[in-house]
């Protein structure tokens, strides 16, 4: 370890990823904490953030809108029904769908959630200049559209067979 300070510095675009990931985590490990003193995972948390701004949806859209299957809602709207922050009910104008309206509970905690995204955007971007601000949302933005092309890229094909690890 002593000739540590003979390595070369790591490049700018590593140094540039660790801080992602290092604000990631420290985002994540925030919204955790906040979610817990709610009582909500990140799931419900997710869902309930989706009807806020949705309203009243049937359990299906829900799924397609979160991008899980028919089951998993059904376990995240049986944890927020039981819970009180949402309602579960008939749909008045199809008798095979179940819609999902958020409670009066539900609906101070998905406007709790904007004022805190409100609050904490404020703390962290408030004190920037306003040249340095777009400069970042700039650079973040085209790194974001990098990384979902790549993202994209790996997704597996609907040709691709599972033991190719889905690549073709």
């Amino acid at each position: 370890m002593k000739y540590i300070h003979y390595m070369a510095p790591p490049k700018p675009t590593v140094t540039a990823l660790d801080l992602v990931l290092e604000l990631t985590v420290l985002l994540n490990q925030d919204m955790t904490r906040s979610l817990a003193r709610d009582h909500l995972t990140e799931p419900r948390a997710h869902l309930l953030w989706v009807l806020g701004q949705q309203g009243p949806s049937t359990q299906r859209s829900l799924a397609e809108a979160l991008n899980v299957s028919a089951r998993n809602i059904t376990g995240l709207v049986d944890g927020l029904v039981a819970t009180g922050f949402v309602t579960r009910a008939p749909h008045p104008d199809d008798r095979r769908a179940t819609l999902v309206t958020v409670t009066e509970h539900g609906a101070a905690i998905v406007d709790a959630f904007q004022q805190g995204q409100h609050e904490l955007a404020d703390q962290l971007f408030g004190p920037m200049p306003a040249e340095e601000l777009a400069l970042f949302l700039t650079s973040l933005s085209g790194v974001l559209e990098r990384l979902r092309a790549l993202v994209a890229d790996a997704e597996p094909t609907a040709t691709a067979s599972p033991d190719e690890g889905g690549r073709p």
